[in-house]
């Protein structure tokens, strides 16, 4: 007996009932470099999405500094962890805002996976190593390691995504003596604000939760004090670490809840009726209301100043910094001592943009490791 196949609907015609008519809709994508036939169930950012979760570069952060290395504690967020975290508050404001959630979350996804060990310190010390050959610029890292350093397919190498999803990694990349450019793509701009939203929260949490701050601290910034004051009326008695969880989930609500309501009303009043409507507007769409940016900016300079340049983590950052500044010198003394198939590109692309390639995939664990390993010969 023979069934007749079930007809699926095409992606094309989901996105057509779903999406806003100023969402990207994956009918409407520019294509790939390296041309490829279309999948019958998947659409082109699902795809996407798919070879980024399948990256080497995507593993790896689960063993790279968000703010706090592995040393002081396992509770506080890794570079996956947040990476997951924002992908999660983007996908909910996409789907409010009826955008492309297959976009928006592999761009979430890719967001940074261009990061080098050791946060932010590593970059510093990695921008400093090869400033004379171009710097070191963890959003432009991302795209070179998605056209370039990943290698999983032999008809083309990277990942060969889709030009929005590079697009929208590329207009992350700053230029400082650039004019600035027009907003990139709504899908682009909600990952960007859930960034924004994951680390003003979570860094704020895992500072806590390593003693780095007091609860009491944090209490006399508006934007904590405001959730705190919602808690408390609607629990009573709550233990420290009880209320400490209870303003996280509160604050992320009041922020998710003030981008979506800023931005419909941005959108409702610029009459965004297609995406590239959207780009051609002098300040980005999705964004908090005036009063939270200020609150934001609050927050951040306090936990600039409490958290960021707090002495422990200050040390963490010397620590790291140095180890990774020592390896760079060492493979520029002795490249023979770097993998082969980045010995093979140093005719091509230059030893020193080689090996900041090569320090900037390791794990904070295989930096540490090779260090040592290197220091001995």
């Amino acid at each position: 007996m023979h069934t007749m196949p079930i007809k699926r609907p095409t992606i094309a015609h989901r996105e057509k009932v779903l999406l806003a008519p100023y969402a990207m809709h994956s009918a409407d994508s520019a294509g790939r470099e390296h041309a490829e036939s279309p999948h019958p169930y998947r659409g082109p950012y699902q795809r996407d999405r798919d070879r980024i979760v399948h990256s080497s570069a995507f593993r790896r952060l689960a063993h790279k500094t968000q703010v706090f290395t592995g040393e002081m504690g396992d509770y506080h967020r890794t570079r996956l962890t947040h990476t997951l975290e924002v992908a999660s508050i983007a996908r909910t404001v996409g789907r409010v805002l009826r955008l492309n959630e297959d976009l928006i979350e592999t761009l979430a996804l890719a967001h940074d996976i261009g990061h080098p060990p050791f946060g932010h310190a590593g970059e510093d010390v990695l921008d400093q190593c090869t400033r004379d050959s171009g710097g070191f610029n963890h959003n432009r890292q991302a795209v070179r390691i998605v056209t370039l350093l990943e290698s999983r397919y032999p008809e083309f190498p990277g990942l060969n995504l889709t030009r929005e999803v590079l697009a929208g990694q590329q207009s992350r990349i700053k230029q400082n003596d650039a004019p600035p450019e027009q907003p990139p793509l709504l899908e682009v701009q909600v990952v960007d604000a859930a960034d924004s939203i994951a680390y003003d929260s979570h860094d704020a949490d895992d500072a806590l939760e390593l003693g780095l701050l007091e609860l009491d601290e944090l209490l006399a910034v508006p934007l904590w004090s405001d959730a705190a004051a919602r808690v408390q009326r609607r629990y009573t008695a709550l233990a420290p670490e009880q209320l400490r969880r209870a303003v996280i989930r509160e604050l992320i609500n009041a922020l998710v809840s003030d981008l979506v309501n800023a931005t419909c009303c941005r959108l409702e009043e610029a009459g965004i009726d297609r995406p590239e409507a959207a780009c051609r507007q002098s300040q980005p769409l999705v964004a908090p209301s005036g009063e939270v940016v200020e609150q934001k900016n609050q927050l951040e300079v306090f936990l600039f100043k409490r958290v960021y340049r707090h002495p422990t983590v200050l040390q963490e950052r010397t620590d790291a910094g140095t180890a990774l500044g020592e390896m760079f010198q060492r493979f520029l003394q002795h490249p023979e001592c770097l993998p082969e198939k980045f010995c093979d590109r140093a005719a091509t692309d230059g030893l020193p943009r080689v090996v900041c390639d090569y320090l900037a995939g390791m794990t904070d664990r295989y930096a540490f490791e090779e260090h040592r390993r290197v220091g001995s010969h």
